[in-house]
């Protein structure tokens, strides 16, 4: 996105080095809200041409109205790639613009659990014996040829009966940091889109026939968080 070519930091004071990283912070805020204006009025219009070719066959219509997607979607992936860079020149943790709730994955897809166990056997502090207490579980959404599963990772606790010092496994890492995908599925979208030219909604579209809701804006989170 920014191809200016970065100044020597070693020879830049404290004070200059906070202007710079000020300047960028205001450059993708400024990126960020100029996209959304665009972004509402485009669902707006996408809208009124879904209205108007309503038990319609008129290819012109339909043309225009997949064109008017695919710029939506291309609007919506810069977004957020400019939110996920804006966290991370800001290093905060502060949350991005509110987005729809996350959909529960389907009961009827089949699930894998991976338990992580910890590295240690007894306690690393004080060597005292470890007891289960709880867990904590999280799950991720996966691709495989024709199906999907959910891969629900485990990670039990344990604490120390001579310290009550609590031990568990780190959590795995993912290809979007908190995301839903795991990273087949992420490649996949990646591929089809960049790859094979399908535009997001396309495939949520196909997604949706295969029995799981994945809506283009949430496609097109992944994307921007990805680049």
């Amino acid at each position: 996105m920014i191809s200016a070519r970065l100044p020597d930091l070693d020879a830049l004071d404290v004070e200059a080095l906070k202007a710079m990283v000020i300047a960028h912070h205001s450059e993708l805020l400024e990126q960020q809200q100029s996209n959304s204006p665009q972004i509402e009025h485009l669902k707006l219009v996408i809208e009124k041409y879904r209205r108007m070719i309503f038990g319609s066959k008129s290819e012109k219509l339909a043309g225009q109205l997949e064109q008017l997607e695919f710029r939506l979607e291309e609007l919506e992936t810069a977004q957020a790639a400019t939110e996920v860079a804006q966290q991370r020149s800001a290093r905060t943790t502060t949350k991005s613009r509110s987005r729809a709730s996350r959909k529960p994955l389907p009961e009827d897809l089949p699930r894998e659990v991976i338990t992580h166990l910890p590295a240690h056997t007894c306690c690393p502090g004080c060597g005292g014996a470890l007891r289960q207490f709880g867990e904590d579980v999280s799950e991720q959404l996966e691709r495989i040829p024709a199906t999907y599963k959910v891969i629900r990772h485990v990670r039990p606790k344990f604490a120390c009966a001579g310290c009550e010092q609590v031990v568990e496994a780190p959590a795995p890492a993912r290809p979007i940091e908190h995301g839903l995908p795991g990273p087949g599925l992420l490649a996949h979208v990646l591929v089809s889109k960049f790859g094979d030219h399908l535009p997001l909604y396309r495939q949520s579209e196909i997604y949706a026939r295969e029995g799981v809701d994945l809506g283009r804006s949430t496609l097109a989170g992944w994307v921007g968080a990805a680049q």
